[in-house]
């Protein structure tokens, strides 16, 4: 019998597949499609301080063997993902979710990530630091040490949760920023977040989407999904959650190794709603196949 379970930060799962935020929503329409309580956790949908509806349709690209999104955080709120979403999700999911911080201020991330803290549901806060800052002429707070250090300072102030803050691969050196949220306090790190990309529309002559630029996510970013998650690993020495491209469980295996404690499915979800049970029914073969008998074993096998 072969042990599928990791942890991270004191957080039992009983696998290590996560939904990845922005691609399962808050779990009410996957609900319909298989028992949610098999998954490790999940992530849920990207929250703001305020309400967004987002950016404008055209939102989304395909590309070959991936996509382009710029949905541009649409969410309903903090407030009413505490008092509603979080409430709900109980009726169908018992275990503790990732909640997804996202903010566009130092201030706007530590209002929204002390307000979520006190949510009995929500096990880890995820920090998204690829939003651009609006006082700092809309860099993305991720692209530079100093204002990625900052966020997580600030967070770590208002929170007694674990904090995993996610990284954009969009920099020259994923590891410093990195290392810099781990000094500042950081419990984890997730990475990658999507990579820059842009389609254009050759009979309008136009970019296809609205926003021109998107996240660039799916099967063809796992490569570079392994190479950020084996860098960081070697630079730091708490736990990173691994995205980027993940559709099988050998995709999982593969980003365990390069030194991951838990694996999030993106762009995968939607293209196929069953992908994350797949991939964890798929699991045990899969081990078996490589001779592994415990996944938490192999984090960080590859160095």
């Amino acid at each position: 019998m072969v042990d599928i379970s990791t942890n991270l930060c004191g957080l039992q799962l009983s696998n290590p597949v996560i939904p990845a935020s922005g691609t399962f929503g808050f779990g009410e329409e996957f609900k319909n499609f298989y028992d949610l309580n098999i998954l490790g956790s999940i992530s849920i949908k990207g929250t703001t301080k305020e309400p967004r509806f987002g950016n404008e349709t055209p939102r989304i690209a395909e590309c070959t063997s991936g996509m382009l999104n710029s949905v541009g955080l649409q969410n309903p709120g903090v407030d009413a993902v505490i008092s509603d979403k979080l409430p709900k999700m109980k009726e169908f999911y018992n275990k503790q979710v990732i909640a997804n911080i996202s903010g566009f201020s130092f201030e706007e991330f530590e209002y929204s990530c002390e307000k979520i803290d006190k949510a009995d549901n929500v096990g880890i806060i995820e920090v998204n630091i690829s939003c651009p800052n609006v006082h700092g002429g809309g860099m993305s707070f991720g692209t530079n040490a100093e204002s990625a250090a900052e966020v997580t300072k600030r967070v770590k102030k208002v929170t007694t949760k674990p904090v995993f803050i996610k990284l954009t691969p969009n920099v020259t050196n994923i590891s410093e920023i990195a290392k810099a949220c781990e000094e500042a306090g950081a419990d984890g790190l997730s990475l990658i977040n999507t990579l820059l990309g842009l389609r254009v529309d050759l009979k309008t002559k136009k970019p296809v989407l609205a926003n021109k630029k998107g996240g660039f996510s799916g099967s063809a970013v796992l490569p570079v999904a392994l190479r950020c998650v084996y860098e960081v690993y070697e630079a730091v020495k708490i736990p990173i959650m691994g995205m980027g491209g993940v559709s099988t469980a050998d995709d999982v295996i593969e980003m365990m190794l390069c030194g991951a404690s838990a694996v999030q499915i993106g762009a995968a979800n939607l293209v196929n709603p069953y992908a994350c049970k797949e991939i964890i029914e798929n699991l045990p073969h899969a081990m078996k196949k490589y001779g592994i008998n415990s996944l938490k074993e192999i984090i960080g096998g590859a160095h």
